[in-house]
């Protein structure tokens, strides 16, 4: 067992309590001392800097906190006084990274309303069958979108639509001078987010109130983000990324927000220079878009500090990284919808440390544990499936039971170790895991061997069926662009690095990595390109 109240006690400060939930009589830490929700949080982050600048735009429009408070309250009233949204309504939210989107999630927070964030990649068809297992009530969308739910008036949903947004606020025609109530029992539904994948396997992942604010103050303490940090939500703001790590997290520090409604990787360099961005908070993919431009942006002094979570991020970009900004400090992050964001954090640099390829330390109010396929735990330092209990896993899907969520614990069917220094190392997921005739083949361990060759831009290991072995490894890579890399050099060169067996037996050179509306790597998109 591997407790994140002890592996931090000597790094930082923080006092927690141990605080029985209304929920499954479970026990977990929380911070002592934190408002109950967002909303709260927007409430006094506004009475401490009114004129602060808390948003700006896609068009680079500012929003100070006293104005977004405004808004927020302006438009909550709206909700209960025309749509009746009140206590644990839910309401789905499609639009991409703007102003309104933080404004209506606020609002609803403020209302006791449950967020129901909609990817903007998805098809009309799958949006549809979200919006029925999430039991929605009302609809926040884009202009784009509005003629998709126009059906579901028909049912009793309410739709409203954000539009001219490239002119002003899109909310304008939906606002109100009376009062609204305030809800802010911080064990009331805040979110139900889907997990990716297909609708009809994706999962509601319940977040409570006190998830979010868990969430938000570990990453304030252990980053020091601070009134005086800026950043850019480059990614879809309806993951959780956006939504806690970023939004949550900025609001809660009073610091300043530029949103991106497309991600463009040199635009977001360019913003980092124009408006001294301290922190980015992305995927592997999205680093290594970044990483591209390097050359146009050789020094960004302003940059203190990235975090990294989603997926495995190869050591030599890390190095790489490292090399083009080295006074910048890099976390690795390791964490699911399931964990609000954080479940481990790389106290330092993770690009510097003996401890690289490591995903961090469990965070304060967590307990992790290793265990085999039978549920015992392995032994330090044994590959086992990843366990998490504590202050930011969810207590409940919406609507299901899955074995993967027991008396408290949640089973992340991720497989990974620790060393003795208590720093987890995530190795693949289970079901990533490739059996080649009874040899395990590790997906992440062959795609660093690729991504190690030069000329190699991304790469993505899957298993496909085999006649005789049952599964093999086939790999998906994407080369630089004066690359002269083929199948069979590649799998030449990865004979003299790794054991015959894991060499990929099929290599296709692709354009891009297909990603699934998370921005992961979609390996079951991958896996019927073979």
């Amino acid at each position: 067992m591997y407790s994140g109240n002890v592996l931090w006690k000597d790094i930082f400060s923080y006092v927690m309590n141990d605080t029985l939930l209304p929920i499954f009589n479970r026990t977990v830490s929380l911070y002592s001392n934190t408002v109950s929700n967002l909303y709260e949080t927007l409430r006094n982050t506004a009475n401490t800097f009114p004129d602060k600048t808390a948003i700006v735009d896609n068009y680079d429009r500012p929003c100070t906190y006293t104005e977004l408070l405004a808004k927020t309250d302006s438009f909550a009233a709206y909700l209960y006084q025309e749509l009746h949204v009140e206590r644990n309504s839910h309401v789905a939210l499609m639009m991409y990274n703007c102003l309104e989107f933080c404004v209506a999630f606020l609002a609803l927070l403020k209302l006791g309303a449950v967020t129901v964030p909609l990817p903007s990649k998805y098809k009309k068809q799958e949006v549809a069958s979200l919006i029925e297992k999430a039991d929605v009530s009302c609809i926040i969308c884009d202009q784009d979108f509005y003629d998709w739910f126009e059906e579901f008036e028909t049912q009793g949903i309410h739709r409203i639509a954000c539009s001219d947004i490239e002119q002003g606020y899109g909310l304008e025609a939906y606002h109100s001078d009376s009062e609204s109530p305030v809800f802010n029992d911080p064990f009331d539904d805040a979110i139900i987010m889907f997990t990716s994948g297909t609708t009809s396997q994706s999962k509601g992942v319940v977040i409570k109130n006190y998830n979010i604010m868990n969430a938000v103050t570990t990453y304030q303490k252990i980053l020091n983000i601070t009134s005086d940090d800026v950043s850019v939500i480059p990614i879809p703001i309806y993951h959780v990324t956006g939504m806690v790590a970023l939004l949550g997290l900025f609001v809660h520090c009073g610091g300043t927000l530029y949103l991106h409604k497309i991600f463009n990787a040199r635009r977001v360099l360019q913003c980092v220079k124009d408006h001294n961005v301290t922190f980015l908070h992305a995927s592997p993919t999205v680093f290594s878009m970044l990483l591209e431009e390097k050359d146009s942006f050789p020094s960004l002094p302003t940059l203190k500090q990235f975090a990294c979570g989603s997926s495995n991020m190869p050591k030599e970009k890390l190095a790489a990284i490292h090399n083009w900004l080295p006074h910048s400090v890099f976390h690795t992050v390791y964490g699911l919808t399931e964990t609000t964001s954080p479940a481990t954090i790389f106290p330092g640099d993770a690009s510097t440390s003996p401890y690289i390829g490591s995903s961090g330390l469990p965070v304060p109010g967590t307990v992790f544990e290793i265990r085999d396929d039978n549920g015992n735990l392995v032994k330090d330092g044994e590959i086992g499936e990843i366990w998490i209990y504590g202050n930011v896993v969810l207590t409940s899907y919406y609507k299901l039971e899955t074995p993967s969520l027991k008396d408290g614990w949640l089973g992340t069917g991720d497989l990974g170790y620790f060393n003795k220094e208590g720093y987890l190392f995530v190795v693949d997921r289970k079901k990533d895991m490739i059996n080649r005739g009874g040899e395990k083949i590790c997906s992440f361990d062959v795609e660093n061997e690729i991504y190690k060759l030069e000329g190699v831009n991304e790469a993505a290991v899957v298993g496909i069926p085999d006649e005789v072995y049952g599964e093999v490894a086939a790999a998906l890579v994407k080369l630089d662009p004066e690359s002269n890399l083929d199948e069979k050099k590649i799998q030449e060169l990865l004979r003299k690095k790794i054991a015959k067996y894991k060499i990929p037996k099929r290599i296709l050179i692709a354009d891009e990595i297909p990603l699934t509306p998370n921005g992961k790597v979609n390996k079951r998109a991958i896996r019927k390109m073979f």
